[in-house]
């Protein structure tokens, strides 16, 4: 299994945006779905969105309205649009397959830091 590579991260302060992107292999761009997680400092690793193989989406109720997942298929890259970030977004961002047999190792992650 190839490690995803998630890129796009950075330093805004509340109230901004940011789009990550997510380059993944054939195995997990393809499985039943890829989601967005992130793990800030202390805690553990958290899904914040999702989407099918099928365009399907998921988010927990905190991020929705807030954080938009999209897939394009052409180019095997799932984005992760973040409007009205706030200093609690701080965290490292990571893509993978949503289902657990379909994980590939983690990657490095993006660094997503929101200052207040």
């Amino acid at each position: 299994q190839v490690q995803p590579v998630e890129s796009g991260g950075g330093l805004v302060q509340a109230g901004g945006s940011l789009r990550l992107s997510c380059a993944a292999s054939g195995s997990i761009f393809n499985s039943y779905g890829v989601g967005w997680y992130r793990r800030a400092p202390g805690k553990q690793r958290e899904l914040v969105a999702s989407i099918t193989h099928g365009g399907g989406t998921n988010y927990p109720d905190t991020m929705k309205g807030r954080f938009t997942i999209s897939r394009d298929n052409a180019k095997n890259t799932v984005y992760l649009q973040m409007n009205d970030l706030k200093p609690e977004d701080t965290a490292v961002y990571y893509c993978n397959a949503v289902l657990i047999n379909d994980r590939a190792p983690w990657g490095q992650g993006t660094q997503v830091t929101v200052s207040s």
